[in-house]
């Protein structure tokens, strides 16, 4: 009684009601000031419809006519591709729409055990184990691998699920300025007192398009003691003679420990995403992982979609170098033309423009002339650097990107971007 008598006596006589609608009306209002501050800020992000399959050509609502596609990550084209479509079909109808269960329950496949074989195969680890995506990889690994006894090294332009993966663990933080070796080794040498010390970047930078020095990176892992993680979501199927990643293409394969990526780029374009590694650390993850433990598993025709643009993959590498011909096309010719592009040989090429309003301006006026880039800017990229991202395919036609080139030359001069 006296506890109740106290509680009632708390707070003014209001009805309840009358307190939700004045919170709601509060929470309302702190809302919409937020979203005017994005509006103001020019970074208001909108999001286009697309009205057809994913691939080089699309349909957009609200806009008459084929549209050019510049932004998917659909590097090899693999999204639409018929045999891809047919293998999640044949997947659906044999092993159903879904499993209404995470793995250890009752949510474990057949196929979900070969795909995780066939991407320990194609990346030469010992095994994997597959995510509902990568971003659930990066959040699973690091609060399941590392304890406050150890440190993690993180590049300060990895992807936003490495930092939010690399917060959840109680490991200590080091942050390396970007791709700055000097940096790297002085954290190194800083962190030689905590037991497991392991580096993680990116392998590719999805903004930028620069790929990280796993040379020089795996050299100073060895000499202080130190394991390597690659996030390879912008690499796996593409990058390296055989589209094993930045470890193939640099030649570090054997140097490198832990491997998280997806399936949702350059394999099959759906969603999904695994780590590959060494068998106990995989062991591990399928204990203590929450992402794992705590989600549905992936539905069958994902997993059948990812199967079949593996063996694609595995079969041929004509693909690869198509996609890397068509990406200096476009690179050499914007250049030439006077516009200043990130990164270097890689399907990703942020076309700098350093102010948001101008990228989202530039890029609303190369959608009216066929082309559906997008641009990026604070917070998903540096203030000051804000840019249209251009993602080549292999599926995209020299005419196709010769066209893309001349809108952008096009629009640069009307918005003052160039002569």
């Amino acid at each position: 009684m006296w506890a109740g008598g106290l509680l009632r006596a708390s707070f003014p006589a209001v009805p309840s009601g009358c307190r939700t609608q004045s919170a709601l009306a509060q929470l309302r209002g702190v809302l919409e000031g937020e979203l005017e501050g994005i509006r103001g800020a020019g970074t208001w992000k909108s999001e286009r419809v697309i009205t057809s399959r994913q691939g080089p050509h699309i349909h957009v609502d609200g806009v008459s006519g084929g549209i050019l596609n510049f932004c998917a990550n659909n590097y090899l084209g693999l999204s639409s591709h018929p045999e891809v479509i047919q293998a999640g079909l044949q997947a659906l109808e044999e092993f159903g729409a879904g499993l209404s269960s995470v793995r250890f329950i009752c949510g474990t496949q057949s196929i979900h055990k070969s795909l995780e074989a066939k991407i320990a195969r194609f990346h030469q680890r010992e095994d994997a184990i597959l995510y509902p995506s990568c971003f659930d990889a990066n959040a699973g690994l690091f609060e399941a691998l590392l304890t406050p006894e150890d440190a993690v090294l993180s590049d300060e332009l990895n992807h936003a699920s490495i930092i939010d993966g690399i917060r959840l663990c109680k490991a200590h933080k080091y942050r390396y300025r970007h791709l700055d070796m000097a940096d790297l080794e002085a954290k190194l040498r800083e962190a030689q007192k905590h037991r497991l010390r392991l580096v993680a970047t990116d392998g590719a930078f999805s903004m930028d398009g620069d790929i990280a020095p796993l040379q020089e990176i795996c050299h100073l892992a060895s000499i202080y003691g130190a394991l390597v993680f690659v996030d390879e979501c912008h690499a796996t199927g593409f990058l390296g003679p055989t589209g094993r990643g930045t470890d193939e293409l640099l030649g570090v394969m054997d140097q490198v420990t832990i491997i998280n990526s997806t399936l949702g780029k350059a394999l099959g374009g759906a969603s999904g995403g695994y780590t590959t590694g060494p068998g106990p650390l995989v062991s591990l993850l399928r204990q203590r992982a929450r992402p794992y433990l705590f989600s549905n598993s992936l539905p069958p025709a994902v997993v059948g979609c990812a199967s079949k643009a593996l063996d694609l993959l595995m079969e041929s590498n004509t693909i690869i170098q198509s996609m890397a011909a068509k990406t200096h096309r476009f690179r050499s010719k914007m250049e030439a033309a006077g516009f200043t592009i990130s990164g270097a040989n890689h399907p990703i090429c942020p076309v700098m423009l350093g102010d948001a309003r101008l990228a989202s301006c530039m890029a609303d006026d190369m959608l009216k002339r066929g082309i559906f880039v997008i641009g990026f800017s604070y917070p998903v990229v540096p203030k000051g650097k804000a840019r249209i991202r251009v993602q080549i395919s292999a599926v995209h036609s020299e005419e196709d990107i010769d066209r893309c080139v001349q809108a952008f030359v096009e629009v640069g001069r009307l918005h003052g971007a160039l002569p």
